[in-house]
């Protein structure tokens, strides 16, 4: 978790929130001098905050979603530079990789400390500090807040053990998580997104790969896939709030939702 130094005490920063933070003053800025791209393109990935889509749409950009792994986000550069119908933006994941320019094909650590520190020299000139202006953000678009749990299951059995959550959640589509409603549940293994009030069935146009997303009311979510790398299915969820204390206290009930759905 990156840390922002305030006043002599370190203030803990997301990868969300340090990507929208540059993302915001990037588009704040091109925006003053009328220079955002009308065919232009915000890429996340599919488990990264929904804060992404408000500020695409606060500045006019297409908001374009591809699968976990900065590697997708790169594809889709090579993708809008080959046909020419588009124009990268920004891009960003939630955990920490975000690329600013089309130098790369992929997340870019260093110019991504050096446009915060950018932000940070400029919002100082206003009198604000980059805690100052997450809150001035939160304000602006609504108080989304993420979170990642996960349930670790070792060994044969435990690979088993995850197989069949994934299975079940699959096969029997939840309606409901805690007090949210599931509207669309997308299934990224078959490519379909089941809307469940309708129940009608629409394509994904994504690579396929084992995870489920669970689009819920009032702009939260939920998303389950197994880790690549270790013992583990994740859990990847967000919510938007009415304030700071709102957000965590719901965040709270989601997670807890969520894993009593699955055990």
């Amino acid at each position: 978790m990156q840390k922002i130094l305030l006043a002599g005490e370190y203030k803990p920063f997301t990868g969300n929130m340090s990507g929208m933070l540059i993302a915001e003053y990037i588009l704040s800025m091109q925006k003053q001098r009328n220079i955002i791209p009308k065919n232009g393109v915000f890429v996340k990935t599919i488990v990264s905050t929904n804060m992404a889509d408000a500020i695409a749409k606060e500045y006019n950009l297409e908001l374009v979603e591809v699968l976990t792994g900065f590697k997708y986000i790169g594809e889709k550069i090579r993708e809008f530079e080959t046909k020419g119908d588009k124009q990268y933006v920004f891009g960003f994941e939630e955990s920490y990789g975000c690329l600013v320019g089309t130098h790369a094909r992929d997340k870019d650590g260093i110019a991504a400390v050096m446009m915060l520190c950018e932000a940070a020299a400029y919002y100082k000139s206003k009198g604000l500090t980059l805690c100052d202006q997450m809150e001035n953000i939160y304000k602006k678009y609504g108080y989304y807040k993420e979170g990642l749990t996960s349930i670790t299951m070792e060994g044969a059995d435990g690979a088993e053990k995850i197989a069949n959550i994934m299975e079940n959640l699959r096969k029997n589509a939840p309606k409901q998580f805690g007090k949210y409603k599931v509207i669309n549940a997308k299934d990224y293994k078959t490519s379909e997104s089941l809307n469940i009030e309708t129940e009608k069935i629409t394509k994904i146009n994504l690579p396929t790969s084992n995870v489920l997303y669970y689009e819920l009311e009032n702009d939260a979510w939920c998303c389950a896939r197994p880790s690549g790398t270790e013992p583990k299915i994740k859990f990847y969820m967000g919510i938007k709030g009415t304030s700071k204390e709102q957000a965590e206290k719901e965040l709270e009930e989601l997670k807890k939702s969520v894993i009593e759905k699955v055990q």
